[in-house]
């Protein structure tokens, strides 16, 4: 899935699984306007808990209760509080629900917890609004170093057997499906990054092929 180098090669994923990956809900930092990077707990609003509940109604008309899903979770507290109002609709066990640090967002170094407005004042604009990706700041995180450790998740559980439930955030979400979809690296970014989709948002990657299940009520701000 991954070359020597980091870099994800060009080929979608296919396993005999389906993956419903999702973006957590809406954060006190995202109504705010600041950079979570890899926070470890930046709270959800009371909207994001609304989108997390239409993540877990949505699934639960698609896959009723109880269903043999396998629970994953980035470790950030985002998207453990999204994926334990998601298992309540499915009335499956939150406890059971396994997490890993290489699904969290993108390491924003030094810019994590500060305002967009005041460090785009110090250093340019920071959202590439074409992608609407994040620029990597200085001491951060780089998109390749992302398909790396997401690859690395995948090579480990992504063949493994039964379906699978990942909820993760808006980079880290985008970079995941463009490795399962086996999109080509993004020029300028050096990793293969999917188009963006809303906070409480999920899809379905089955055999490279996705599905949009939920397109979320939140922003597309990273």
């Amino acid at each position: 899935m991954l070359s020597g180098h980091g870099l994800a090669i060009s080929r979608a994923v296919h396993s005999a699984s389906r993956l419903y990956i999702a973006r957590h809900g809406e954060t006190v930092f995202n109504a705010a306007a600041r950079l979570q990077g890899n926070h470890a707990h930046t709270p959800l609003t009371r909207a994001g808990f609304e989108q997390a509940a239409d993540i877990g109604a949505a699934l639960r008309r698609r896959l009723g209760r109880k269903p043999d899903l396998q629970l994953w979770s980035s470790s950030a507290g985002r998207a453990l509080q999204t994926i334990a109002i998601i298992a309540e609709h499915l009335e499956l066990d939150w406890h059971d629900a396994l997490h890993d640090d290489r699904l969290v967002e993108i390491d924003t170094g030094s810019w994590a917890g500060r305002y967009y407005a005041d460090v785009a004042e110090e250093h340019g604009p920071i959202v590439d609004m074409e992608t609407r990706l994040l620029k990597p700041a200085p001491d951060g995180e780089n998109y390749a170093q992302i398909a790396a450790r997401v690859g690395g998740w995948l090579d480990e559980h992504g063949g493994e057997p039964g379906d699978k439930l990942i909820i993760t955030h808006g980079i880290s979400s985008r970079v995941l499906r463009g490795v399962l979809l086996g999109l080509d690296p993004l020029p300028g970014y050096g990793a293969p990054v999917a188009p963006g989709l809303p906070q409480g948002s999920v899809v379905m990657i089955e055999n490279g092929v996705e599905t949009v299940i939920v397109e979320g009520a939140g922003g597309e701000r990273a």
